[in-house]
């Protein structure tokens, strides 16, 4: 595993951010919890059919782990660690981009609601980053 000095900053970063986003949704109050899972659904339908304490808990279990892992910098190679993130980042780039009212219309540019999760695609850029990087003759052993 060869983890760079420039993926310090990224990955402590967006590590950090992303571990606290999933302690914090362990802590939500019933109606968060529902407002959570409805706004998932209008992206990916089948969690209309999950208990939204079911979804919240695993949402909350993936940041973490996704978090640790993005944290873990000598042990998560950037390739495994960029992958997750994709996964994660390009989730919540999904739910911008098929939710109503989050982009003006017939453009990507957010409405002042699609902003918070506009903002998202800077995690999904990252990703791309560790991930190409780790692929690239370079960026790990062999």
């Amino acid at each position: 595993m060869s983890s760079k000095a420039w993926h310090l900053p990224l990955r402590l970063a967006t590590g950090l951010y992303v571990l606290n986003s999933g302690l914090s949704h362990q802590r939500l109050d019933e109606a968060h919890v529902k407002h959570l899972a409805d706004a998932a659904s209008a992206a990916f339908p089948p969690v209309a059919d999950m208990d939204p304490q079911h979804f919240a808990a695993l949402l909350s279990a993936s940041e973490i782990m996704i978090g640790a892992a993005l944290l873990a910098v000598p042990f998560v190679s950037p390739l495994s660690a960029g992958l997750s993130l994709l996964g994660f980042g390009g989730s919540l780039n999904w739910l911008y981009l098929k939710t109503p009212g989050m982009h003006e219309p017939n453009s990507l540019r957010p409405t002042g609601q699609g902003l918070p999760l506009a903002k998202d695609f800077w995690m999904s850029a990252i990703a791309l980053a560790l991930i190409i990087d780790g692929l690239s003759p370079g960026g790990r052993r062999r």
